[in-house]
């Protein structure tokens, strides 16, 4: 089991930047996709990105494809989510989540939710117009 913690939310002006932070603790010794995901009030989660646990193969959303890098340091137990020109509706809580993948399957990424085993307790990103 690994524990995710993320962090560099705040309030950013619109065409702003964010780099969100999710550490991982615990079993960290095995191989894991990873996302990001987001949750704004009155909608349900949708997908943000996602990396493979080798670090090579990246999915991104239709929405924030042109805006957004994910990328990890396993070495740290890291991966972050890179946002550039922020648009008020991105306003979200942006969620880190985890998925334990065998080691053949080391280049996979998933942006559905249910594939995903752990999750974080979410950062706020609030971006004002």
């Amino acid at each position: 089991q690994i524990h995710l913690v993320e962090s560099g939310g705040g309030l950013v002006q619109a065409g702003g930047s964010l780099r969100l932070s999710c550490v991982a603790s615990g079993r960290t010794d095995r191989s894991y996709a990873m996302g990001w995901f987001r949750q704004a009030p009155g909608k349900e989660r949708e997908f943000v990105a996602a990396l493979s646990a080798n670090g090579i193969k990246t999915s991104y959303a239709d929405s924030v494809e042109d805006r957004v890098t994910i990328s990890r340091d396993n070495a740290k137990n890291t991966v972050w989510l890179q946002m550039n020109s922020l648009k008020p509706e991105d306003t979200a809580v942006y969620y880190c989540a985890a998925e334990f993948v065998v080691p053949d399957l080391r280049d996979y990424v998933s942006s559905r939710a249910y594939t995903y085993n752990y999750w974080g307790q979410g950062t706020q990103v609030t971006v004002s117009s």
